[in-house]
């Protein structure tokens, strides 16, 4: 006799519906995908106890005929594709027919529905593998799905589901990815009796601005790139806005949202120059790809993809989310760092023909000539008004018209400098508040990286070489690596077994403390080895050296030197955060401050 034997089709579709039926929030997200495949412009989606009582979807969709009802039910029924070449090029979010069959298989599932060309709806009930035969039923053109007591048939499954809040909260986040995916769709999520969630269809912005906050576009900058078939879209938060976990990111590919390891390794290099440590970075974007590119038929669930051109699609993500993220000041404006600003708006640009200064903080040997350069350049440019140029008053400072004309640079000018850490400077929005040490550390990061990339990273002689004891691996770390040193800028000379002495330091850091940079840079060699250093480990490296040369707290500027920094974090690619994820400089319009002190009350 035969051991084996076909299984009952009831059990075949209860086996499916544990990868399609996880929990109440996968019969949202089948359900919200079908109404969106139907062309709804509305959908209302009703909650009781979580969703394991009844979970109700009802659209405003183009329906279903009443002699397709009971087929709907079916298992590999579908309206969505009929072909080999349909299912490689897939538009719509549901096409293996799977959904409602094992939705039926493990709840009590009701099917209202009326085509807009119908007089009258119908309906058909299933439990289980047996489904009625189509009555009539009153409602509007549209369908409406009910699924009741789910997994009433399997109470082993039904064990593994967690309390009513946190299945509410899944089938919440699954209406959210959904929400973002479309603006153009409006949604009603009511729970319990009590509307949780109302959304209006609008543009992509606005929906992004309801459903993460305004805290978030606060923080984000607009993304909006377009490569041949590829465009990203969406909001993309600076390192303030990091999270402990992974909890902020959504990323949608065709309107689908995807958890891709390919998408989130792109967006992690994208931010790894700004945001170091356990943080994650938090954005919402949109991936717009030719349906022949990219396969979604690798899981049930349908949340897994493939390219086709996986290392084309990881550069173009990459490259664009490292633009929209490297733009300083100078190019996007004052309001560059916030979406909230520029949703609808062009970035700003100057348009005033004025040559960028081309000089670099830290390219004067000393210390105290660090700012010298900047003055003789500053001084006779238009940027400084006569008083911030050499008037030592803030007040009168702060008094320049030109600081509050149209014209003024996006940081505007120096007013005063705040117990030797922070630089105080009016622009045409209001007041700015810069880290001094943070901003002129990403300075000197993004010139060391450009003067790397380009193998040519400016030595500066000392004029008397600075000796240090040395340690007997780091003797041998020097003799070994003199190729890897001089590429980045050290000319470091053994003088017995146990010293060393610096005779040439990178001209960006010669203002530094010579013996730390350079055990800084042996320490590196020494347990990463040169090839590490120079490729993987270089941006680690750099940003140590950046922070050793950086101008310290209590450092008194003047105003012209105060101006001189402004002008060249505007000129910096991501100057708005230092190599740690900081933020380097933070405005406060007119407005908060008249919040401040109850003006206009």
């Amino acid at each position: 006799m035969s051991s084996i034997h076909l299984l009952p089709e009831h059990l075949v579709n209860q086996i499916a519906a544990g990868e399609v039926v996880e929990r109440p929030a996968s019969v949202v997200k089948e359900l919200l995908e079908n109404s969106l495949d139907a062309n709804a412009r509305h959908v209302d989606v009703t909650l009781v106890h979580g969703g394991v009582k009844l979970i109700r979807v009802a659209d405003d969709g183009s329906g279903i005929a009443r002699d397709d009802l009971g087929l709907a039910l079916a298992r590999h029924a579908t309206s969505k594709i009929g072909s080999l070449e349909d299912l490689e090029a897939v538009t719509t979010m549901g096409f293996r027919g799977e959904a409602l069959a094992s939705i039926a298989s493990v709840a009590r599932v009701a099917l209202r529905s009326r085509r807009h060309d119908a007089r009258h709806g119908s309906e058909v009930r299933a439990e289980g593998s047996v489904v009625s035969a189509p009555e009539p039923a009153a409602l509007a053109p549209g369908t409406s799905v009910d699924v009741e007591d789910l997994y009433f048939n399997t109470p082993a499954r039904r064990k593994f589901l967690k309390t009513e809040a946190t299945e509410f909260g899944h089938s919440e986040e699954a209406m959210r990815r959904v929400a973002l995916a479309r603006p153009d769709v409006g949604f009603t999520l009511v729970h319990n009796g009590r509307t949780q969630i109302h959304l209006a269809a609008g543009t992509q912005q606005a929906r992004i601005a309801a459903v993460l906050g305004d805290e978030f576009v606060a923080a984000s900058r607009v993304v909006d790139a377009v490569a041949g078939t590829l465009r990203l879209t969406g909001l993309a938060a600076l390192p303030a806005f990091s999270r402990a976990s992974r909890d902020s990111q959504y990323f949608f590919v065709n309107g689908r949202f995807v958890r891709d390891k390919l998408l989130a390794h792109a967006a992690r290099e994208a931010y790894a120059d700004i945001l170091h440590g356990s943080r994650h970075p938090a954005y919402a974007l949109l991936l717009e790809i030719d349906p022949r590119g990219v396969d979604v038929n690798v899981h049930p669930s349908k949340i897994e993809v493939r390219f086709r051109d996986s290392r084309a699609v990881h550069q173009f993500v990459y490259h664009a989310l490292a633009r929209t993220l490297a733009a300083n000041a100078g190019a996007a404006g004052i309001a560059g760092t916030s979406a909230a600003a520029m949703i609808g708006v062009r970035p700003s640009y100057r348009d005033d023909g004025r040559p960028a200064l081309q000089g670099s903080l830290g390219i004067a040997q000393p210390q105290a000539a660090y700012y010298a350069m900047f003055a003789a350049q500053t001084a006779p440019n238009a940027w400084d008004t006569p008083q911030a140029a050499s008037d030592p008053d803030p007040g009168s400072a702060g008094e320049a018209g030109t600081m509050r004309g149209a014209d003024a640079p996006p940081l505007g000018f120096a007013l005063a400098q705040l117990h030797g850490v922070y630089i105080l400077a009016q622009n045409a929005t209001g007041l700015v508040l810069v880290d001094m040490h943070a901003a002129h550390e990403r300075i000197v990061y993004e010139k060391l990286k450009d003067g790397l990339d380009a193998h040519r990273i400016a030595t500066q002689a000392l004029l008397i070489p600075v000796t240090f004891a040395a340690t007997r691996l780091e003797v041998a770390t020097t003799e070994e690596n003199r190729d890897t040193l001089a590429e980045l800028g050290f000319d470091i000379a053994v003088l017995s077994p146990a010293a060393l002495a610096v005779r040439a330091l990178p001209s960006l850091l010669a203002a530094g403390e010579a013996r730390d940079l350079a055990r800084s840079v042996l320490a590196e060699i020494a347990e990463f080895g040169a090839t590490r250093v120079l490729t993987e480990r270089r941006n680690e490296l750099l940003g140590t050296m950046a922070c050793h040369a950086a101008v310290r707290a209590n450092r008194s500027l003047t105003l012209t030197e105060m101006n001189a920094l402004l002008r060249e974090m505007e000129e910096t690619e991501r100057s708005g955060q230092c190599n740690h994820g900081r933020p380097t400089w933070h405005q406060l319009s007119l407005i908060d401050l008249d919040k401040l002190f109850m003006r206009g009350r």
